[in-house]
């Protein structure tokens, strides 16, 4: 007989569907270690994304594409250990679910077992319909992707807006219909978000993708201003704080130099 602890309260799939029903937004952001994933999720975000975004804002690489199976379930467990209340959900790296629906399974199946997390999402629609429902009907609970799909970067020519009306509401279907809970839309013009949210009874969670669709995710480094350079027009930055950092860096620095650090107060006698 299993024992559940009543204590933990964790937000499930059948929930989040059934936010849109109730017209409530749903919120989403990124977390990969478990410091951070404390922090979202004590403010009461309701999923978390163990994101393939990882291998830019962790790793330094330009695209999404090096990360690995094995990376993804080392970070995706220690944001595991961190969530009491969200959902978490890891992503699929390139090209952990491309291999055919068995290693598809075997791939998902390792996240769920060595992590404590409870989806995973892949990028695709109908062109991964057959996946997501072969997930789908192994037991494992699968967000959906679709528009620009930074792993397909390659083959899309760069990081653009995605403005085909036909294939974007195909995919979407197809992801539904196979099984999806819930479906990412990535830099996908506003109008084109609300008519596929409109048609869908799963949620959409929209990055890029304007105001209509049924949540909002981030990546956390670009919310907090965590990175520099080039700021997408998409991302709100809540906080700046790469300036912080830095600047309390220099001033460690400096009072080391100075032989002000350490003081009275941190000094044992």
């Amino acid at each position: 007989m299993s024992h559940h602890p009543a204590e933990r309260k964790q937000i499930t799939v059948p929930q989040i569907v059934a936010m849109k029903a109730a017209g409530k937004k749903i919120t989403a952001l990124t977390a990969y270690d478990y410091s951070m994933a404390r922090l979202i999720d004590a403010a009461g975000i309701e999923i978390i994304l163990v994101g393939d975004s990882m291998s830019m804002v962790v790793q330094g690489h330009a695209t999404t594409l090096p990360v690995t199976l094995d990376e993804m379930i080392y970070h995706a467990e220690m944001v595991g250990r961190a969530v009491e209340h969200a959902l978490v959900v890891v992503d699929m790296p390139f090209p952990s679910f491309l291999l055919g629906s068995h290693k598809a399974i075997e791939n998902a199946g390792r996240i769920l077992k060595e992590t404590r997390c409870q989806a995973v999402k892949l990028e695709g629609g109908a062109d991964q319909a057959d996946v997501i429902d072969a997930l789908v009907s192994a037991g494992i609970p699968v967000m959906a992707h679709v528009g620009l799909r930074p792993q397909s970067v390659h083959r899309l020519g760069g990081y653009r807006v995605q403005r085909d009306r036909e294939q974007l509401l195909a995919d979407a279907r197809a992801a539904e219909v196979a099984g999806a809970f819930s479906v990412v839309l990535e830099c996908v013009p506003a109008d084109i978000a609300r008519d596929i949210t409109r048609q869908l009874a799963v949620p959409t969670i929209g990055i890029g993708a304007g105001v209509d669709c049924d949540g909002q995710v981030l990546v956390m480094h670009d919310l907090l201003g965590l990175n520099t350079g080039h700021v997408p027009k998409h991302v709100k930055q809540y906080a700046q704080l790469a300036p912080a950092v830095t600047d309390a860096v220099t001033r460690f620095r400096d009072e080391v130099r100075a032989g002000q650090f350490p003081g009275k107060e941190q000094t044992f006698e």
